[in-house]
Protein backbone atom coordinates (compact mmCIF):
# COMPACT_ATOMS: atom_id res chain seq x y z
CA UNK A 1 0.00 0.00 0.00
CA UNK A 2 0.92 3.52 -0.59
CA UNK A 3 -0.74 7.01 0.60
CA UNK A 4 -0.81 9.81 -1.08
CA UNK A 5 -1.36 13.41 0.79
CA UNK A 6 -3.45 15.56 -1.19
CA UNK A 7 -3.53 19.20 -0.66
CA UNK A 8 -0.51 21.00 1.18
CA UNK A 9 0.17 23.60 3.76
CA UNK A 10 -0.87 26.69 1.04
CA UNK A 11 -4.29 24.98 0.32
CA UNK A 12 -4.68 24.99 4.18
CA UNK A 13 -3.57 28.27 5.04
CA UNK A 14 -5.59 29.43 2.16
CA UNK A 15 -9.00 27.49 3.41
CA UNK A 16 -8.15 28.77 7.05
CA UNK A 17 -8.38 32.39 5.71
CA UNK A 18 -11.61 31.64 4.33
CA UNK A 19 -13.10 30.33 7.79
CA UNK A 20 -14.87 33.00 9.58
CA UNK A 21 -14.11 33.94 13.06
CA UNK A 22 -14.38 31.40 15.67
CA UNK A 23 -14.84 27.85 12.88
CA UNK A 24 -12.16 25.70 13.44
CA UNK A 25 -11.50 23.62 10.40
CA UNK A 26 -8.70 20.63 10.35
CA UNK A 27 -5.21 22.34 8.49
CA UNK A 28 -4.01 18.92 7.64
CA UNK A 29 -4.22 17.14 4.44
CA UNK A 30 -6.24 14.09 3.64
CA UNK A 31 -4.07 10.95 3.17
CA UNK A 32 -5.61 8.38 0.47
CA UNK A 33 -4.71 4.59 0.25
CA UNK A 34 -3.64 3.40 -2.96
CA UNK A 35 -3.18 -0.37 -3.42
CA UNK A 36 -0.30 -1.85 -4.87
CA UNK A 37 -2.29 -3.51 -7.79
CA UNK A 38 -2.98 0.55 -8.14
CA UNK A 39 0.25 1.46 -9.08
CA UNK A 40 0.71 -1.79 -11.24
CA UNK A 41 -2.29 -1.14 -13.29
CA UNK A 42 -1.10 2.60 -13.62
CA UNK A 43 2.20 1.58 -15.10
CA UNK A 44 0.19 -1.21 -17.56
CA UNK A 45 -1.84 1.90 -18.96
CA UNK A 46 0.39 4.17 -19.52
CA UNK A 47 2.91 1.45 -21.11
CA UNK A 48 0.31 0.44 -23.25
CA UNK A 49 -0.39 4.01 -24.07
CA UNK A 50 2.27 4.44 -25.72
CA UNK A 51 1.58 2.14 -28.72
CA UNK A 52 -1.79 3.81 -29.36
CA UNK A 53 -0.76 6.34 -31.75
CA UNK A 54 1.86 4.29 -34.21
CA UNK A 55 -1.19 1.43 -34.34
CA UNK A 56 -4.37 4.37 -35.32
CA UNK A 57 -0.98 6.00 -38.15
CA UNK A 58 -0.26 2.22 -39.28
CA UNK A 59 -4.66 1.66 -39.44
CA UNK A 60 -4.85 4.91 -41.59
CA UNK A 61 -2.38 4.00 -43.78
CA UNK A 62 -3.97 0.39 -44.31
CA UNK A 63 -7.19 1.09 -44.06
CA UNK A 64 -6.89 4.08 -47.13
CA UNK A 65 -4.91 1.49 -48.96
CA UNK A 66 -7.76 -0.91 -48.76
CA UNK A 67 -9.89 2.52 -49.40
CA UNK A 68 -8.91 3.31 -52.65
CA UNK A 69 -8.11 -0.25 -54.29
CA UNK A 70 -10.97 -1.41 -56.14
CA UNK A 71 -9.54 -5.37 -55.55
CA UNK A 72 -9.70 -4.21 -51.74
CA UNK A 73 -11.51 -7.58 -51.13
CA UNK A 74 -8.41 -9.63 -52.56
CA UNK A 75 -5.60 -6.92 -51.27
CA UNK A 76 -2.95 -8.45 -48.94
CA UNK A 77 -3.02 -5.00 -47.05
CA UNK A 78 -6.77 -6.24 -46.04
CA UNK A 79 -5.24 -8.99 -44.01
CA UNK A 80 -2.85 -6.69 -42.66
CA UNK A 81 -5.37 -4.24 -41.56
CA UNK A 82 -7.50 -7.01 -39.79
CA UNK A 83 -4.06 -7.78 -37.87
CA UNK A 84 -3.96 -4.03 -36.64
CA UNK A 85 -7.35 -3.39 -35.80
CA UNK A 86 -7.43 -6.59 -33.37
CA UNK A 87 -4.60 -5.08 -32.10
CA UNK A 88 -5.97 -2.01 -31.36
CA UNK A 89 -8.92 -3.96 -30.09
CA UNK A 90 -6.68 -6.02 -27.54
CA UNK A 91 -5.06 -2.28 -26.46
CA UNK A 92 -8.21 -0.92 -25.89
CA UNK A 93 -9.40 -4.20 -24.08
CA UNK A 94 -6.66 -3.65 -21.66
CA UNK A 95 -6.60 0.33 -21.27
CA UNK A 96 -10.38 0.04 -20.42
CA UNK A 97 -10.29 -2.16 -18.21
CA UNK A 98 -6.68 -0.65 -16.43
CA UNK A 99 -8.23 2.42 -16.97
CA UNK A 100 -11.51 2.20 -15.18
CA UNK A 101 -10.28 0.01 -12.11
CA UNK A 102 -7.93 2.81 -11.37
CA UNK A 103 -10.53 5.29 -12.19
CA UNK A 104 -13.13 3.68 -9.66
CA UNK A 105 -10.12 3.16 -6.68
CA UNK A 106 -9.44 6.70 -7.35
CA UNK A 107 -12.33 8.37 -6.82
CA UNK A 108 -11.36 9.93 -3.06
CA UNK A 109 -8.91 11.40 -4.69
CA UNK A 110 -9.75 14.98 -5.88
CA UNK A 111 -6.55 15.66 -7.87
CA UNK A 112 -6.89 15.26 -11.78
CA UNK A 113 -10.40 14.06 -11.45
CA UNK A 114 -12.14 15.51 -13.75
CA UNK A 115 -9.62 15.37 -16.37
CA UNK A 116 -9.64 12.46 -15.53
CA UNK A 117 -13.10 11.23 -16.04
CA UNK A 118 -13.53 13.37 -19.44
CA UNK A 119 -10.41 11.02 -20.37
CA UNK A 120 -12.76 8.43 -19.47
CA UNK A 121 -15.92 9.50 -20.73
CA UNK A 122 -14.04 10.18 -23.99
CA UNK A 123 -12.27 6.81 -24.21
CA UNK A 124 -15.25 4.95 -23.76
CA UNK A 125 -16.71 6.61 -26.15
CA UNK A 126 -14.47 5.72 -28.48
CA UNK A 127 -14.71 2.32 -27.46
CA UNK A 128 -17.97 2.35 -28.59
CA UNK A 129 -17.11 3.89 -31.99
CA UNK A 130 -14.70 0.99 -32.93
CA UNK A 131 -17.14 -1.30 -31.84
CA UNK A 132 -19.41 0.45 -34.85
CA UNK A 133 -16.60 0.33 -37.19
CA UNK A 134 -15.60 -3.40 -36.79
CA UNK A 135 -19.93 -3.83 -37.15
CA UNK A 136 -19.76 -1.53 -40.53
CA UNK A 137 -16.94 -3.29 -41.53
CA UNK A 138 -16.78 -5.44 -45.15
CA UNK A 139 -17.79 -9.80 -44.12
CA UNK A 140 -18.74 -12.14 -46.97
CA UNK A 141 -22.67 -11.19 -47.01
CA UNK A 142 -21.91 -7.90 -48.33
CA UNK A 143 -22.06 -7.93 -51.34
CA UNK A 144 -22.06 -4.36 -51.77
CA UNK A 145 -19.17 -3.01 -49.45
CA UNK A 146 -18.37 -0.52 -51.36
CA UNK A 147 -21.92 1.13 -50.42
CA UNK A 148 -20.56 0.98 -46.71
CA UNK A 149 -17.37 1.66 -46.81
CA UNK A 150 -17.96 5.73 -46.91
CA UNK A 151 -19.94 5.39 -43.11
CA UNK A 152 -17.10 2.26 -42.17
CA UNK A 153 -14.34 5.30 -43.25
CA UNK A 154 -16.11 8.33 -41.17
CA UNK A 155 -16.66 5.64 -38.16
CA UNK A 156 -13.52 4.60 -38.12
CA UNK A 157 -11.84 8.12 -38.44
CA UNK A 158 -14.22 9.94 -35.89
CA UNK A 159 -13.46 7.18 -33.22
CA UNK A 160 -9.85 7.63 -33.45
CA UNK A 161 -9.96 11.38 -33.57
CA UNK A 162 -11.77 10.93 -29.95
CA UNK A 163 -9.28 8.32 -28.94
CA UNK A 164 -6.50 10.57 -29.92
CA UNK A 165 -8.20 14.08 -28.82
CA UNK A 166 -8.47 12.03 -25.15
CA UNK A 167 -4.96 10.51 -25.27
CA UNK A 168 -3.76 13.71 -25.90
CA UNK A 169 -5.92 15.30 -23.09
CA UNK A 170 -4.27 13.13 -20.59
CA UNK A 171 -0.49 13.16 -21.86
CA UNK A 172 -0.23 17.17 -22.14
CA UNK A 173 -2.85 17.54 -18.67
CA UNK A 174 -1.89 15.37 -16.40
CA UNK A 175 1.18 17.57 -15.07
Amino acid sequence: MFTLVCGGASVARAQDAAQPDGVEQDARPKAIEYSDAYETRAKIHKYASYATLPLFATELALGQTIYNDPNARSSTAKGAHIAVGTAITGLFAVNSVTGIWNLWESRADPAHRKLKLVHGILMLGADAGFVATFATGPNDRAAAFGDQKQQHRAIALTSIGVATGSYLLMLFGNK
